[in-house]
């Protein structure tokens, strides 16, 4: 029964470009396992991921530029931290919200409402910065605001996909959004770590609202996306929020595939570790070069596996690549924190980020596919709940185990329970297993 039943694609991709991707069979040599770009083709999607290139690098200048405005005000750690926790529940009410909302409207028409309400937000950050305000009480309270928006926004961009692409390329599309998601997160630092000196605070959050002006333009020439014909009138509210709830419950293939995520994230992301083990373990490395590579290796990863993401548009069993993804992704964690070499925890982060990138893109497929089109905006709020919490749970746990056990003993053993608990999931539970398109 969990075997994807949408065959039929919906009306804005199948009009757009219908013959101009190849067929499986006729990818040969470096193009079998290069990314697979056939869904740029469709001028609707070009648009979409277009934007959200502009989006992934703008977005880091603004996640750089705030905390470090946050410690030169306060000079400490403790409110940069509480900044981060003061935009989590935002995103988390506005995330569940927002995804009621996509199924209620266009989603075109939420997504120019939700960029233009960031765009101005940025305007704002930018305004406090050059007047000088100094005011932590105003920054976090703009915070909380952006996240909110960024919350209202996640769920219908996402959701808008599955009405772009046909079915066969969700992967495809899904894992060159995410590469570019990833990129952002790699060059977004590094850009505003090179324009501070430079530029100045204050400019960075301009620069973000300027860009997200070629975001609002793009998005603003996407084909209008309403409710399909056969979904009736609702309104969005707790009834409609509840409703995703059960439907989910409903649903195992889908349940199991939020899970996955937090098995993976939640028992086997280290990264609130990292500051002591390059303090500790990698110091005679240099603390400061041992601390940019680790957090730089799972992303690096997760984009090397996007370049070369031509796979994952053959593959099938969507389930087991889920599975298989999360259990590579546990390992890796253990073997990096069994590691005493630098450049070998390097390389089992990077392979961490590789696997992280094929969970990513399958989780999203099934999410795609698997639910329907009344359904997906909901499903992708949770999907942005899970993104976003897991880590910051993680956090917590992986703080608390390090400094009860030590940095290596916690992450590497949050990685074996990662292995066990999704082999232990994977062997109770078929459907995640029976999955496939």
């Amino acid at each position: 029964m969990y075997r994807a039943c949408r065959k039929r694609v919906d009306t804005e991709s199948s009009t757009e470009s219908p013959d101009d991707a190849p067929a499986h069979g006729k990818r040969r040599g470096r193009r079998r396992w290069a990314m697979d770009t056939r869904p740029l083709r469709r001028p609707a999607y070009r648009r979409l991921w277009s934007s959200t290139v502009v989006t992934a690098v703008g977005s880091q200048l603004t996640a750089v530029a705030v905390p470090k405005q946050i410690y030169d005000i306060t000079g400490s750690s403790a409110w940069v931290g509480a900044a981060s926790l003061a935009g989590l529940l935002p995103l988390i009410v506005f995330a569940l919200w927002g995804g009621a909302v996509a199924d209620a409207m266009d989603r075109r028409k939420l997504l120019l409402i939700t960029n233009v309400g960031i765009a101005v937000t940025s305007l704002l950050f930018w305004a406090q910065a050059v007047t000088g305000t100094e005011s932590v009480a105003v920054l976090m309270l703009l915070l909380a605001l952006q996240q909110a928006f960024w919350g209202l926004n996640a769920p219908a961009r996402s959701a808008s996909v599955a009405r772009l692409v046909p079915e066969d390329e969700l992967p495809a599309a899904n894992a060159l959004g995410s590469t570019v998601m990833q990129s952002g997160q790699i060059v977004g630092p590094l850009l505003a770590g090179a324009l501070i000196p430079v530029v100045g605070l204050a400019e960075l959050y301009l620069v973000d609202a300027l860009a997200l002006c070629v975001t609002v333009w793009a998005v603003h020439r996407l084909p209008a996306l309403p409710p399909l014909a056969s979904t009736a009138p609702r309104r969005a509210g707790v009834k409609e929020i509840a409703a995703g709830f059960r439907y989910i419950a409903g649903h195992t293939v889908l349940l199991l595939s939020f899970l996955a995520d937090i098995v993976a994230m939640v028992l086997g992301m280290p990264r609130a570790l990292f500051p002591q083990l390059a303090a500790e373990t990698y110091a005679p490395w240099g603390e400061g070069l041992a601390l940019g590579l680790l957090f730089a290796a799972v992303p690096v990863g997760a984009v090397a596996g996007g370049l070369f993401s031509g796979t994952f548009s053959r593959a099938r069993r969507h389930g087991w690549m889920v599975i298989g993804s999360v259990v590579v992704w546990g390992a890796a964690v253990t073997g990096f924190g069994l590691s005493d070499s630098l450049w070998l925890a390097v390389a089992f982060l990077a392979v961490a980020g590789t696997a992280d990138m094929v969970s990513m893109v399958f989780r999203g497929a099934i999410l795609l596919s698997a639910a329907t089109d009344e359904m997906r905006g909901r499903m992708q709020g949770v999907f942005t709940v899970v993104v976003a919490g897991g880590p910051r749970l993680a956090d917590v746990l992986h703080g608390g185990a390090g400094s009860a056990f030590g940095a290596r003993e916690a992450v590497a053993g949050g990685g074996l329970l990662v292995v066990v608990v999704m082999l232990a999931l994977a062997a109770a539970v078929p459907a995640l297993r029976r999955y496939r398109v």
